[in-house]
């Protein structure tokens, strides 16, 4: 008799739901597909590569006299999806990037900032970075940095 609840408890909550997503994979029935997800988020005093972002090292933060950007890199982005990165001080836009996607991108990077310095320095304030992945219309991520002050 106890067999047989347990496998109608089996057949009812199905493979996964009882053994964990493990079992799912091995018995070779559908996985869900790869989540987009932020690689990497925040703001620094260059133009930086994805090559640099995978090593993992800290990223200098700007300076009054440094130049500054923001930067995203993504993973498991869609065809026509839209990112959108901003440089913000306080909650004032200062410097924005948007870019359709035409393709799938296994990984995405994208920066807004700016090479040089403002005359005279960047203006005082706190700054931070502003995230906007969208898909299919709806934001898929909407996200910001923990503002900073460019001593």
């Amino acid at each position: 008799m106890l067999t047989r609840a347990l496998f109608a408890v089996v057949l009812i909550s199905g493979w996964a739901g009882l053994f964990g997503p493990e079992l799912e994979t091995a018995a070779g029935a559908t996985s869900s597909p790869q989540e987009t997800k932020l690689l990497a988020f925040g703001i620094t005093d260059h133009e930086i590569t994805e090559a640099e972002l995978e090593k993992g090292s800290a990223l200098p933060v700007p300076h009054f006299n440094t130049p500054a950007v923001a930067y995203v890199l993504a993973a498991n982005l869609k065809k026509g999806d839209i990112v959108e990165i901003t440089l913000v001080n306080g909650d004032i836009p200062l410097l924005h990037n948007t870019e359709t996607l035409a393709e799938d991108q296994a990984s995405y990077l994208l920066q807004a900032g700016k090479g040089g310095v403002p005359a005279g320095g960047w203006p005082e304030g706190t700054y931070h970075a502003e995230l906007t992945i969208t898909r299919d219309g709806k934001p898929l991520i909407d996200q910001s940095t923990t503002p900073i002050a460019f001593d």
